[in-house]
């Protein structure tokens, strides 16, 4: 990204990275890194994206950087896949709490788990979001979570190997 590009990247996300409610997703593990860290990864594909395209990237940008806006201990589920039906909707009051939002963001990120939680993409950048989204976890996940698997299986086996000595 050009320093021109990092820089209004940086003016159009600003207020909400600087949110104290928004950092403590800093502390929430989310697809083997944080979900500031993921956050903060789709918002940034999103601008790219939606600014070649010529779409509206500063609230496609602020919507990707909101659209996981909550905190575990925010809610119990009775089922773990719940999640992703549910996730979206807490998303969204967290954002609308600390922020002004047009239709368009609000729909960005209530709908960015679609098809999983049935709210239908409005918007093209609600489409862009969505598929960023799950690019942007498909990648953490095998970089992150998978090594991370990796890594515990191979020090497991070599506890059972030594432990058997």
């Amino acid at each position: 990204m050009s320093k021109k590009n990092k820089a209004e990247f940086l003016n159009i996300t600003q207020d909400i990275m600087n949110n104290d409610k928004f950092r403590e997703l800093d502390n929430e593990i989310h697809h083997g890194i944080t979900r500031f860290g993921h956050s903060y990864r789709v918002a940034k594909v999103t601008y790219k994206c939606c600014k070649f395209l010529r779409l509206d990237y500063k609230k496609a940008t602020r919507a990707a950087l909101l659209h996981d806006f909550y905190l575990d201990r925010e809610f119990v589920l009775e089922k773990p896949k719940q999640i992703f039906a549910i996730h979206p909707n807490l998303a969204l009051v967290n954002a609308r709490k600390y922020f002004d939002l047009s239709d368009k963001e609000a729909n960005i990120i209530k709908a960015h788990m679609f098809p999983l939680n049935h709210t239908m993409p409005k918007y093209k950048e609600s489409w862009v979001v969505t598929a960023v989204d799950k690019g942007v976890a498909i990648y953490e996940m095998y970089r992150y979570k998978f090594k991370l698997a990796v890594n515990f299986w191979a020090i497991f086996l070599f506890n059972v190997i030594t432990l058997n000595k």
